[in-house]
């Protein structure tokens, strides 16, 4: 078993975490906001205009704004491969 999210972050992901204010179809008056988060490569963020798309497409809320925060939490500098074993007693 292997866990998705580190698969991700190795393949160079980041967690990103987008804000998505929109506008209700039953009271347009009315500001709403929705937040996402999901592993996506910065800057293209396929992943999330992937789900934009997918929103524009199926959901009747029109939106208003999107805000994104992105951290690449493992870097080539902090996470390599070493062949060996290291004993520590």
């Amino acid at each position: 078993m292997s866990d998705r999210a580190f698969i991700a972050q190795l393949r160079g992901y980041g967690l990103t975490t987008a804000e998505v204010h929109y506008y209700r179809p039953d009271a347009p008056s009315l500001l709403q906001l929705f937040v996402w988060q999901e592993y996506d490569v910065a800057p293209d963020f396929p992943v999330l205009f992937d789900f934009l798309d997918y929103w524009r497409r199926e959901i009747e809320a029109a939106l208003h704004s999107v805000r994104i925060a992105h951290q690449q939490l493992i870097g080539p500098a902090e996470w390599r491969a070493v062949d060996g074993v290291i004993s520590i007693q």
